[in-house]
């Protein structure tokens, strides 16, 4: 028996089975955790600024490889804004962009690092219309840190499969596969199978990563969360869930120490280690209280409970209604 499983049992002899009939009960969930997600949510004046980032970028790049005026051709959107999980205050946009197979062929005849001179190559090309961002061209990415949003574009090349190979300017530099558009299909079919329980739950674990400053990649909690989803009993119940789903969530994640998820499309399997161990931990413990509270519709240590693990963007549902 696992961790997960000595944990349910436990809260089997603490709390009663959830009806949603029970109006006496659970009484300010749907307000605070609705009244959450809206106020991580990016306001309609960031995501215009993202959408200008991302047009402006692209056709930039378009303009110098393919020899159109296109903001929107030859990219693919992925991490927060390929899945729209992103969250307020606002992250990084990652882009891949396609290049031509020309540019390919032209680098086979180049010595050394060649997905280093590659990163070096597309930085020169944005530094034409951005001469006063500070970029940087290294790992994967070439990074273009404006004001509000910092833009990741991951040059790449279509394979015939569908799939791409991206730069990795690391260890003398090499190709490697990458699938985001497979990443992104895997994502969206969990959100449809969970009642979109997978974004709202992505979303809510960005803002613990952030505001607890957990040591653990956004993608991983990604999959993570789509994997404890796909077989959690409640996977498809509306946001009168939540309080459970975030606390079942991190004990779930606690039993997943130095394990491995697999990437969806390259199948590359990714080890998890034990880094974030702890913080899940404390967060874990402090959803298990806050959702004994929410049960007994005590509304201020619920939400003190709900602080530890999210900080101040969660409040009194009280003062919400």
């Amino acid at each position: 028996m696992d961790f997960y499983e000595r944990l349910l049992i436990g809260r089997e002899n603490i709390l009663p089975p959830r009806n949603v009939v029970q109006s006496d009960r659970w009484r300010y969930v749907r307000k605070r955790f609705s009244e959450f997600l809206n106020s991580i949510s990016l306001s309609t004046e960031q995501f215009q600024d993202g959408q200008i980032k991302i047009h402006g970028v692209v056709k930039c790049l378009n303009k110098h490889y393919w020899g159109i005026d296109s903001g929107v051709l030859n990219c693919v959107l992925t991490g927060s804004w390929g899945k729209q999980t992103r969250v307020r205050p606002p992250r990084d946009i990652d882009i891949l962009f396609l290049l031509p197979d020309g540019v390919y062929e032209r680098y086979l005849q180049r010595k050394g690092n060649i997905q280093s001179q590659l990163l070096q190559e597309v930085k020169s090309v944005l530094l034409n219309t951005y001469s006063t961002t500070s970029m940087r061209g290294d790992g994967q990415v070439v990074m273009v840190p404006f004001n509000t949003f910092k833009v990741e574009v991951v040059p790449a090349f279509q394979l015939k499969n569908g799939q791409f190979w991206i730069c990795d300017s690391n260890n003398q530099g090499r190709y490697k596969m990458a699938d985001p558009v497979a990443e992104i299909q895997y994502f969206n079919s969990a959100s449809e199978a969970s009642n979109q329980n997978a974004r709202d739950l992505v979303r809510m674990l960005k803002h613990w990563q952030e505001s607890c400053s957990v040591p653990i990649k956004s993608f991983q909690l990604e999959l993570l969360a789509v994997d404890f989803l796909l077989q959690w009993s409640n996977c498809g119940r509306d946001v009168f869930w939540y309080d459970w789903m975030v606390r079942d969530f991190f004990a779930y994640m606690i039993d997943q120490e130095n394990s491995s998820i697999v990437q969806p499309g390259t199948c590359e399997e990714i080890s998890l280690g034990n880094q974030w161990v702890a913080k899940a931990k404390k967060a874990h413990d402090s959803a298990y209280y806050a959702c004994l509270y929410e049960y007994n519709n005590n509304d201020r240590l619920a939400k003190a409970y709900w602080q530890e693990v999210f900080g101040y963007a969660i409040k009194s549902a009280l003062w919400l209604q």
